[in-house]
């Protein structure tokens, strides 16, 4: 059943794959909320024992508490950041884009070993462009995540899954499939339109606290 929690998620994927490079400091601070809510409804089950409080409430506490300390510490440290979620989509790209494409005839440690060193190399280069490349590791990053969300590839019940299995399995899905694709392929083509004919200029000055700093920065420092 398609809830108004999932209609939220969607509509939160849409403007992180659409517009989120544009207005930086409200997309990093927004990862950062949905990245922290995350972490702390997987965090409710080991306090369910220790608190008095009903599930449903201890859920939703879980939730915002820790949406607002991923947003908080998103916004006062937005280049670290960017390198993080930069180094987040790198790691997952080589791991599950870059990572098979070798490591798919080799068996055993090997075949581990490749998908290690994949990973890990993702995660070098995503938080390397991070440092160098701000505008377009925010582009393809926000892209992403927001299509993995607007395309349903993440749901609320991936994560109810990482709670009850204790793994982590469910949260990956194939970076290949078509609704992520085309979600994806048009964030990034739509973010790059609106810094190429100047609609970040406008859309930075209608929005309060934007002008902070924004992923255009390293081009008019230029």
């Amino acid at each position: 059943m398609f809830t108004p929690l999932d209609a939220g998620i969607v509509v939160a994927g849409l403007l992180l794959a659409f517009v989120g490079a544009a207005v930086s400091v409200y997309a990093v601070s927004l990862t950062g909320f949905l990245i922290g809510a995350g972490a702390g409804y997987l965090a409710v089950p080991n306090l369910a024992g220790l608190v008095a409080v009903d599930g449903l409430a201890l859920s939703a506490a879980g939730v915002l508490l820790g949406g607002a300390i991923g947003g908080f510490l998103a916004y006062t440290g937005l280049s670290f950041a960017v390198l993080a979620i930069g180094g987040v989509v790198g790691g997952f790209a080589g791991r599950f884009a870059v990572g098979p494409v070798y490591a798919a005839d080799v068996a055993g440690l090997g075949g581990t070993a490749l998908l290690v060193g994949a990973t890990l190399a993702g995660v070098a280069a995503g938080a390397l462009c991070g440092f160098v490349l701000t505008r377009t590791t925010l582009v393809v990053s926000t892209a992403f995540i927001g299509a993995a969300l607007a395309s349903r590839s993440l749901t609320p019940g991936s994560f109810d899954a990482v709670t009850a299995e204790l793994t982590v399995e469910p949260l990956l899905f194939d970076p290949t499939a078509l609704p992520f694709l085309a979600v994806f392929v048009l964030g990034v083509l739509s973010q790059f339109g609106l810094f190429k004919f100047g609609y970040v200029t406008t859309l930075v000055g209608l929005l309060p606290g934007a002008r902070r700093w924004t992923a255009g920065d390293e081009e008019t420092a230029s």
